[in-house]
């Protein structure tokens, strides 16, 4: 009985001590992560709306599709809107963003975090791929094939992974939608 005791008392010293460093270890790399988070995330903005050199969070009504919005600008001149969205892929929720432009076209995209297979959907981020959504104009949906796109508003899917095709062109225009609905036109 007391040999239980005391390894049980043993054992409480330990997680406790383990806890304390977890929640130090927590505390001290909180400030770096965010930091990093937001410099990726104005990184990605710059890159995908790069006519933008100044980007401020939009107070718009979101809907579920939608997670943020952020208007860009050069001087006081509107350039275009950053939108992320995370629409399910095969893997989990596929995270990008979503340039899109005054002058209607979707300017790029950057995808932020993605689960996708290795070697198959993980491939989604390559140029190859995203870089087909750049200059596409918003005017109708853009739809997946599976061979080499013969109007403008397709994107051919990535060979073996076209549910992670599907699923980025999804939210691409699920941000073109809400652009259409809710931010064409309007100064911020």
């Amino acid at each position: 009985m007391k040999e239980n005791i005391k390894l049980g008392l043993i054992l409480l010293l330990i997680t406790g001590v383990a806890g304390f460093l977890l929640g130090g270890a927590y505390e001290i790399t909180k400030a770096p992560i965010a930091t990093s988070i937001e410099t990726n995330r104005q990184d990605a903005m710059k890159e995908i709306l790069p006519t933008a050199d100044k980007f401020s969070k939009v107070d718009v009504k979101i809907n579920d599709k939608i997670s943020e919005v952020n208007s860009g600008s050069k001087g006081t001149e509107m350039a275009g809107y950053a939108i992320k969205v995370a629409p399910k892929g095969y893997g989990g929720p596929v995270e990008l963003m979503v340039g899109i432009s005054n002058a209607g076209k979707v300017t790029g995209i950057k995808i932020l975090s993605h689960a996708e297979t290795p070697g198959l959907g993980a491939n989604a981020p390559q140029p190859k791929f995203s870089g087909q959504f750049a200059n596409k104009p918003i005017k109708e949906k853009l739809e997946v094939v599976k061979v080499v796109p013969s109007k403008d508003n397709q994107i051919q899917a990535i060979t073996g992974a076209t549910i992670t095709s599907k699923a980025v062109t999804l939210g691409v225009n699920d941000a073109i939608d809400f652009y259409n609905s809710s931010l064409k036109g309007a100064k911020k």
